[in-house]
Protein backbone atom coordinates (compact mmCIF):
# COMPACT_ATOMS: atom_id res chain seq x y z
CA UNK A 1 0.00 0.00 0.00
CA UNK A 2 1.33 3.86 -0.55
CA UNK A 3 -0.12 6.73 0.82
CA UNK A 4 -0.09 9.99 -0.38
CA UNK A 5 -0.14 12.70 2.01
CA UNK A 6 -0.42 15.89 2.54
CA UNK A 7 -0.82 19.11 5.07
CA UNK A 8 -1.29 23.00 4.79
CA UNK A 9 0.62 25.04 7.90
CA UNK A 10 -1.61 24.04 10.38
CA UNK A 11 -1.22 20.26 10.06
CA UNK A 12 2.81 20.28 8.97
CA UNK A 13 3.89 19.26 12.58
CA UNK A 14 1.06 16.24 12.75
CA UNK A 15 1.63 15.10 9.60
CA UNK A 16 5.36 14.79 10.11
CA UNK A 17 4.52 12.28 13.28
CA UNK A 18 1.92 10.81 10.83
CA UNK A 19 4.97 10.04 8.35
CA UNK A 20 6.95 8.33 11.02
CA UNK A 21 3.96 6.34 12.16
CA UNK A 22 4.00 4.99 8.80
CA UNK A 23 7.63 4.29 8.15
CA UNK A 24 7.57 2.65 11.49
CA UNK A 25 5.10 0.50 9.86
CA UNK A 26 7.06 -0.19 7.09
CA UNK A 27 3.90 1.79 4.55
CA UNK A 28 5.18 3.55 2.19
CA UNK A 29 4.33 7.05 1.65
CA UNK A 30 4.45 9.89 -0.76
CA UNK A 31 4.63 13.23 0.73
CA UNK A 32 3.04 15.72 -1.02
CA UNK A 33 4.03 18.87 1.41
CA UNK A 34 4.16 21.55 2.75
CA UNK A 35 7.46 21.13 4.14
CA UNK A 36 7.42 23.99 6.64
CA UNK A 37 4.62 25.51 9.36
CA UNK A 38 4.94 28.85 6.97
CA UNK A 39 1.29 30.12 5.91
CA UNK A 40 0.20 28.13 2.61
CA UNK A 41 -3.29 27.83 1.02
CA UNK A 42 -4.97 24.33 2.12
CA UNK A 43 -6.96 23.83 -1.57
CA UNK A 44 -3.03 23.16 -3.42
CA UNK A 45 -2.27 20.31 -0.44
CA UNK A 46 -6.10 18.47 -0.70
CA UNK A 47 -5.78 18.97 -4.59
CA UNK A 48 -2.39 16.85 -4.73
CA UNK A 49 -3.20 14.37 -2.64
CA UNK A 50 -6.42 13.67 -4.18
CA UNK A 51 -5.05 13.40 -7.62
CA UNK A 52 -2.56 10.98 -6.64
CA UNK A 53 -5.09 8.94 -5.43
CA UNK A 54 -7.78 9.16 -8.60
CA UNK A 55 -4.76 8.52 -10.86
CA UNK A 56 -3.70 5.24 -9.19
CA UNK A 57 -0.52 6.73 -7.97
CA UNK A 58 -1.35 6.07 -4.19
CA UNK A 59 -3.64 3.57 -2.72
CA UNK A 60 -4.86 6.20 -0.32
CA UNK A 61 -4.52 9.42 0.97
CA UNK A 62 -4.32 11.73 3.84
CA UNK A 63 -4.48 15.31 4.14
CA UNK A 64 -4.21 17.41 7.24
CA UNK A 65 -5.45 20.96 8.38
CA UNK A 66 -6.39 22.68 11.10
CA UNK A 67 -9.87 21.20 11.50
CA UNK A 68 -9.54 19.11 8.64
CA UNK A 69 -12.47 20.42 7.14
CA UNK A 70 -10.96 23.17 4.32
CA UNK A 71 -8.64 20.15 3.40
CA UNK A 72 -11.15 17.43 2.26
CA UNK A 73 -13.99 19.99 0.53
CA UNK A 74 -11.04 20.82 -1.91
CA UNK A 75 -9.97 16.93 -2.26
CA UNK A 76 -13.97 15.80 -2.04
CA UNK A 77 -13.97 17.96 -5.43
CA UNK A 78 -12.05 15.33 -7.29
CA UNK A 79 -14.69 12.84 -8.64
CA UNK A 80 -14.05 9.37 -7.54
CA UNK A 81 -12.53 11.09 -4.00
CA UNK A 82 -14.40 10.43 -0.69
CA UNK A 83 -12.60 12.17 1.86
CA UNK A 84 -13.85 12.23 5.48
CA UNK A 85 -12.86 14.27 8.27
CA UNK A 86 -12.47 11.83 11.43
CA UNK A 87 -12.02 12.69 14.97
CA UNK A 88 -12.40 9.06 16.47
CA UNK A 89 -11.60 5.69 15.55
CA UNK A 90 -14.88 4.55 15.04
CA UNK A 91 -16.18 7.21 12.73
CA UNK A 92 -12.66 6.12 10.68
CA UNK A 93 -13.91 2.74 10.53
CA UNK A 94 -17.36 3.30 9.60
CA UNK A 95 -15.67 6.22 6.91
CA UNK A 96 -13.50 2.32 5.55
CA UNK A 97 -16.52 -0.27 5.79
CA UNK A 98 -19.27 2.26 4.93
CA UNK A 99 -18.13 4.49 2.83
CA UNK A 100 -15.10 3.78 1.05
CA UNK A 101 -13.37 6.55 2.57
CA UNK A 102 -10.65 6.79 0.29
CA UNK A 103 -8.61 10.04 1.93
CA UNK A 104 -8.34 10.56 5.57
CA UNK A 105 -8.72 13.89 6.35
CA UNK A 106 -7.65 14.80 10.17
CA UNK A 107 -7.94 18.07 12.23
CA UNK A 108 -4.52 18.69 13.69
CA UNK A 109 -5.69 21.91 15.61
CA UNK A 110 -8.74 19.12 17.01
CA UNK A 111 -7.19 16.13 17.92
CA UNK A 112 -4.02 15.33 19.57
CA UNK A 113 -1.10 13.25 18.08
CA UNK A 114 -1.81 10.37 20.00
CA UNK A 115 -5.80 10.00 19.05
CA UNK A 116 -4.90 10.90 15.30
CA UNK A 117 -1.92 7.97 15.11
CA UNK A 118 -5.16 5.48 16.33
CA UNK A 119 -7.59 7.15 13.79
CA UNK A 120 -5.02 6.91 11.26
CA UNK A 121 -4.11 3.48 12.47
CA UNK A 122 -7.84 2.04 12.39
CA UNK A 123 -8.68 3.49 9.22
CA UNK A 124 -5.66 1.75 8.02
CA UNK A 125 -7.17 -1.53 8.93
CA UNK A 126 -10.70 -1.20 7.71
CA UNK A 127 -11.94 -2.26 4.36
CA UNK A 128 -14.80 -1.65 3.01
CA UNK A 129 -17.34 -3.83 3.27
CA UNK A 130 -19.51 -3.39 -0.21
CA UNK A 131 -22.86 -4.91 -0.19
CA UNK A 132 -25.69 -2.49 0.21
CA UNK A 133 -23.42 0.15 1.44
CA UNK A 134 -21.82 -0.14 -2.58
CA UNK A 135 -25.50 0.84 -3.85
CA UNK A 136 -24.58 3.86 -1.68
CA UNK A 137 -21.82 4.32 -3.28
CA UNK A 138 -22.86 4.56 -6.71
CA UNK A 139 -25.28 6.84 -5.77
CA UNK A 140 -22.61 9.31 -4.86
CA UNK A 141 -20.65 8.34 -8.00
CA UNK A 142 -23.96 9.46 -10.04
CA UNK A 143 -24.30 12.85 -8.17
CA UNK A 144 -20.84 13.69 -9.40
CA UNK A 145 -21.47 12.74 -13.36
CA UNK A 146 -24.34 14.85 -13.11
CA UNK A 147 -22.42 17.79 -12.24
CA UNK A 148 -18.83 17.33 -13.49
CA UNK A 149 -19.85 18.43 -16.68
CA UNK A 150 -21.70 21.83 -15.35
CA UNK A 151 -20.05 25.07 -16.12
CA UNK A 152 -20.33 28.23 -14.08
Amino acid sequence: MVIAIGSDHAGYELKEEVIKYLEEKNIKCIDFGTCSCDSVDYPDYGLKVAEAVKEGKCDRGIIICGTGLGISMAANKVPGIRAAVCTNSYMAKMAREHNDCNVLALGARVVGTGLALDIVETWLNSEFEGGKHKKRIDKISEIEKKYIYIKE
